[in-house]
């Protein structure tokens, strides 16, 4: 029996967990009570570590498409068939007609984070795909032109703030997001212990709104409204108080000036928060001893999410709660944050290229996943004609996703990187798999950028495995698209890769060999102040009102005549044994009642003729799916839910847990046409749909 200690790479939260083994089989695990972050919490993704790790559905050799049937090859078969086929492709036709999607368990992989960085750079492609555009993309933009890098992302010093206001967020459930925080319950119950207040701003009464003291069900996509209120209300009242940001910031009166029509009379009725309490909000807001207002995914994908990204840090700008204890505040990471690197850095900018069928503009060096299918699927010049994924499944993950699986089926070549045979592996050519998180080296190089508390973890492997590592498996495509051939000199590639990330010496005088002797991590500290040093805007101060922001007010504001009439909004919703699509073959995170479900509160359902555990029809302007009905008073009137990534099964898939607990892709309703306007972020919450019983109605109701 041996015992490993390794931070858990399934969210954001980094636990610190303790894993006992038998051999190679995993027996136990649990949280690691000595850890200087997470101090024994765990949550079912963590302690399920063992069921992904002897996953029988997992994927221990490379696959190649043969006669429409994926058989299992050498690894040298595999990337000589990605030679031969790839290169043709690119010769004949460019380099952006091959494109990249990378989904979110790669950013939770070191290899994948440092060494995918060099292979997209040698492939050269515009045609880069991330779930970056069907999640936290706005933040990133309305950051950038604010702080002048989009990954200078201010987060909530929960540990010692008075008051916490929440909107769109639930991390009860997703343990923080763009927010690095293990065990939010004890940190929000920590905040009502010292007196303070959390506040949640949410159309459902979320695990995270039940331990609240305030919750306001706002309608879905209406949050900027709410937000702009508030800023209004700080003008209109002489509540604004930049402290010791003052010397710092630029365009508060444009702010003000813009704020001016977003009275809390003339937002209540399209928000459905009424006027009074908007006021009440923002005058607690102003007078809190310290205060954070931090937004997540209901607010970045929705139809103004950058706008409200925006609103969120110029509300802690005029409360002058940004950069100070209590507030919101801008770690200080260990290793890989460009706004720690000496010398003077460019300020951020989007746009440098668009996409070729819809014109969309590149953000963060992406464009907007919700296009791809239309660059596949449109002949002429520019069409993409193969296709490489690492580690996501946008089948399930991305609108219209119909159409997408129909985009796929159409390309030329494939090429996946991924542990399992999904619904969107089973399209590619040839499928590359990794050792599981327990047979490699992590260290959450980019989610330090964003903790609560600065940190350093590095997890040794705690077991050996025959699969190479991910980098390796990066070097030997970046091999082939630089034209060395499929079998390079890997450790000479490794060298001259390793050296160059090796230049980047950290803010801390902190060596791996400190690391390596601290297996529960290292505590840096808490956050601390870092202004204006960690400025990179052209000003060098903090650009309260850009105008690649601003531009997008008057859209917002013709939504002031848009008062709802009897419709009916589509949101999603996180769950907590769950991490979008890619951990519903693990027996133990899926066991117990079907999640998958529409949430109707009972108003609605007796309106409609619904009822509780009978199937219902969902329907939108992309698609239609048959979901069960859960009738809960937790959702407010107007708005339905159901859980993003599910649908699993279908020919071509090895996922027999998934498989046995399908449930529905709620991305069939979504529309890919719908995006906000500036980062070209998919509109997952709010999307208008219908609601209708596919049984007819029995019983009294129906006499």
């Amino acid at each position: 029996m041996t015992t490993a200690h390794v931070t858990c790479p399934l969210c954001e939260a980094t636990c610190g967990l303790e894993v006992t083994f038998d051999g190679s089989q995993v027996t136990e695990v649990r949280g690691d009570a000595d850890d200087v972050f997470s101090r024994g919490f765990i949550c079912p993704k963590g302690a399920s570590l063992g069921a992904l790790h002897h996953d029988p559905d997992r994927l221990r050799t490379p696959l190649v498409k043969r006669d429409g049937r994926h058989v299992p090859v050498s690894w040298d078969e595999a990337f000589a068939e990605i030679n031969a086929s790839l290169l043709p492709i690119m010769e004949a036709h460019g380099r952006d007609a091959v494109a990249v999607y990378a989904g979110n368990p790669g950013v939770h992989n070191l290899s994948t984070a440092l060494y995918g960085r060099v292979f997209f750079k040698a492939l050269g492609t515009k045609n880069f795909y991330t779930a970056g555009s069907v999640d936290q993309l706005p933040k990133h933009y309305s950051s950038g032109y604010l702080f002048g890098d989009g990954m200078t992302i201010p987060v909530p010093d929960v540990d010692r703030t008075q008051h916490l206001l929440m909107l769109g967020a639930n991390p009860l459930v997703s343990n923080g997001s763009l927010m690095t925080a293990p065990d939010m319950r004890g940190r929000l119950r920590a905040i009502r212990e010292r007196g303070g207040k959390v506040v949640v701003v949410d159309p459902r009464r979320t695990r995270t709104a039940r331990v609240a003291d305030e919750h306001h069900a706002i309608r879905p996509g209406t949050d900027a409204l709410l937000l702009f209120a508030l800023v209004n209300v700080l003008f209109a009242e002489n509540l604004t108080d930049l402290g010791h940001l003052a010397g710092h910031v630029t365009g508060v009166a444009e702010v003000g000036e813009l704020a001016r029509d977003f009275t809390p009379e003339a937002v209540a009725p399209v928000t459905g928060i009424p006027a009074a309490e908007i006021r009440r909000m923002a005058r607690e807001l102003a007078a809190a001893e310290s205060a954070a207002v931090y937004g997540r995914i209901g607010t970045t994908t929705q139809a103004f999410g950058t706008l409200a990204s925006w609103l969120v840090d110029v509300l802690n700008v005029l409360t002058g709660n940004l950069d100070r204890p209590g507030g919101v505040m801008f770690p200080l990471a260990a290793a890989g944050q460009a706004n720690s690197a000496p010398g003077k850095r460019r300020p951020f900018r989007h746009g440098r290229w668009r996409t070729r069928v819809r014109g969309l503009p590149e953000v963060l060096g992406e464009v907007p996943v919700a296009t791809l299918a239309d660059e596949i699927l449109a002949p002429g010049d520019g069409r993409i004609r193969a296709l490489i994924t690492v580690s996501g499944n946008p089948s399930l993950s991305t609108p219209n996703a119909g159409r997408l699986a129909e985009a796929l089926a159409r390309l030329d070549f494939m090429v996946s990187l991924d542990i399992y045979r999904n619904e969107t592996t089973r399209h590619a050519d040839v499928i590359l798999p990794g050792p599981t998180p327990l047979e490699r080296e992590h260290y959450d190089i980019a989610l330090y950028q964003l903790a609560v508390r600065n940190v350093a973890n590095w997890t040794p492997a705690a077991l050996t495995s025959d699969l190479p590592a991910e980098w390796a498996t990066m070097l030997r495509l970046t091999s082939i698209v630089t034209g060395q051939g499929p079998a390079p000199d890997i450790e000479a590639l490794d060298a001259f890769v390793a050296g160059q990330i090796a230049q980047r010496a950290g803010p801390y005088d902190l060596t791996l060999a400190d690391l390596e002797a601290a297996p529960h991590g290292v505590n840096l500290g808490p956050l601390r102040p870092r202004l204006p040093e960690i400025l990179s805007t052209a000003s060098g101060k903090v650009e309260l009102a850009p105008e690649a922001i601003t531009v997008d007010v008057p859209r917002l504001a013709a939504e002031l005549a848009h008062v709802p009439d009897g419709e009916l909004v589509l949101i999603g919703r996180r769950q907590l044994s769950s991490n979008n699509s890619w951990m519903h073959n693990l027996e133990p995170l899926v066991r117990g009642k079907n999640r998958c479900t529409v949430q109707v509160h009972p108003d609605d359902a007796e309106r409609l003729g619904l009822a509780d555990g009978e199937p219902a029809l969902v329907s939108s302007k992309a698609g239609k799916i048959e979901v069960p009905v859960e009738v809960t008073e937790e959702i407010r009137p107007g708005v339905v839910s159901i859980p993003h990534g599910w649908g699993h099964g279908g020919p071509g898939t090895q996922t027999a847990v998934a498989a046995a607990h399908a449930g529905v892709n709620s991305n069939l309703v979504a529309d890919e046409t719908l995006l906000d306007a500036l980062s070209g972020t998919a509109v997952l919450n709010g999307i208008p749909v219908e609601v209708t019983p596919t049984r007819p109605p029995t019983g009294p109701r129906a006499a």
